[in-house]
């Protein structure tokens, strides 16, 4: 059931990227911010509640939370025009726990791949702290960047993978795969993505947390 709310984690990522990099309208993304955040909260509700106790699975559901709150915020922060900072530091706090979640399963669940991608979910978390809580917005552009690309080798391969039973047997390849990407991906997109010089008199640069587009809201 996980995997498929982690198909669909992947959609909401790129959507918000591209929205991010200007591809997509603020208010555009806000129905599938809706939809995955309901789903993201709604799946791990259902496993804590069958879990029988069992608490690897109870662990493994609360941090699905995680990612259906944040979506949640997203979409009610474009309804509500939030200025995003609640948002940018709730997103702090989804950096710290994916780090522990990355070492839970390296060493709990003996998931070298997925240890991997919480290390990638808390890289861009961080990211979205550093734009919409501390007002760095010359990152906007690469956060979406960085957001598209994990949408992707985060969320809708490993999903179809688990789906597919491909996934199984093969989580020390994935996570050298995932690594490589990863690097490449943070390194390779920001002299692309960087700030732009401005050429004559400089503009003042946009602070996200007061009069800044609606697409720094996302995450």
């Amino acid at each position: 059931m996980g995997s498929v709310g982690l198909l669909y984690v992947g959609a909401v990522l790129v959507i918000n990227g591209l929205a991010l990099l200007g591809r997509v309208g603020s208010r555009d993304a806000v129905p599938l911010n809706l939809f995955v955040g309901a789903l993201q909260v709604f799946t791990p509700t259902y496993l804590v509640v069958t879990a029988d106790g069992d608490p690897d699975t109870v662990l493994a559901a609360a941090g699905l939370y995680l990612f259906g709150f944040t979506y949640l915020y997203v979409a009610l922060g474009t309804l509500l025009h939030l200025e995003g900072t609640g948002l940018g530091w709730f997103s702090l706090f989804v950096a710290a726990c994916a780090l522990v979640y990355a070492v839970l399963n390296a060493t709990r669940f003996d998931d070298l791949a997925f240890a991997v991608i919480w290390l990638m979910w808390a890289y861009l978390w961080l990211l979205f702290f550093l734009v919409l809580a501390l007002g760095h917005a010359g990152l906007t552009r690469y956060t979406g960047g960085i957001a598209v690309v994990e949408g992707v080798v985060t969320g809708a391969v490993p999903a179809l993978l688990l789906l597919t039973g491909e996934w199984a047997g093969r989580t020390d390849l994935l996570a050298a795969v995932l690594a490589v990407v990863a690097v490449v991906a943070a390194v390779g997109l920001y002299p692309l993505l960087r700030p732009r010089p401005s050429h004559g008199h400089a503009a003042p640069p946009t602070d996200p947390r007061t009069s800044a587009p609606e697409e720094y809201r996302h995450a």
